[in-house]
């Protein structure tokens, strides 16, 4: 692949095939822990790592594995990295680990990792493959981080922990916004608003 392939490969999944909020892949994962950017930074970094790796190894292996049984090689790889992720996130995280709770194990099936490890890692170069994984890893957290942050800011009055808003907006913050509801009706408005900016 030449240098501007490979840039297309990248960008592709930022913008064009952004997983969250053009192909609405991993929705269930978006609207539970984006309740706080740091719980959407956490989980977008896991999905990184995980999706980086597990295309680079089935890149790697994708002459080796039968195709009867590509699927579940490629989910027993997706799960070591899963695995690898969890206990690095509670030995080093503990508060972020509890906070992401069952979403962390759930990763392995993931339909953005899953569907990149069947349409792009097992048909592509190493590179070409790790490149897709990080591109399409950075595409989600920026759309988690982005849902998280308007959630976070109406929910709370604050970002990161930070109070921004003031002592009023404390007080008295939209508190369905960190609620279920809050999470679809940000994640619905940011997809019209991001499909809307596309046909322009």
């Amino acid at each position: 692949m030449s240098n501007q392939s490979l840039g297309s490969v990248f960008t592709r999944g930022l913008i064009k095939e952004n997983p969250l909020l053009v192909l609405l892949l991993g929705m269930c994962p978006s609207l539970a822990v984006t309740t706080s950017v740091m719980n959407g930074l956490g989980m977008g970094v896991a999905v990184i790592f995980v999706l980086m790796c597990s295309n680079i190894v089935i890149s790697l292996l994708r002459k080796v594995i039968p195709s009867a049984v590509r699927i579940p090689a490629f989910v027993v790889v997706i799960a070591s990295f899963v695995t690898i992720v969890d206990m690095v996130m509670e030995g080093f995280a503990p508060d972020l680990h509890a906070a992401l709770g069952v979403f962390i194990p759930l990763i392995v099936v993931n339909c953005i990792i899953l569907a990149r490890a069947e349409a792009f890692a097992s048909k592509n170069s190493v590179l070409a493959s790790a490149i897709d994984g990080l591109g399409m890893g950075l595409g989600f957290t920026l759309a988690l981080v982005l849902v998280s942050a308007v959630r976070e800011i109406l929910g709370n009055g604050s970002i990161l922990g930070i109070n921004i808003l003031g002592e009023g907006f404390a007080a008295s913050p939209v508190l369905i916004m960190i609620l279920p509801p809050g999470g679809f009706l940000t994640l619905g408005i940011i997809i019209a608003i991001m499909n809307k900016l596309r046909r322009a």
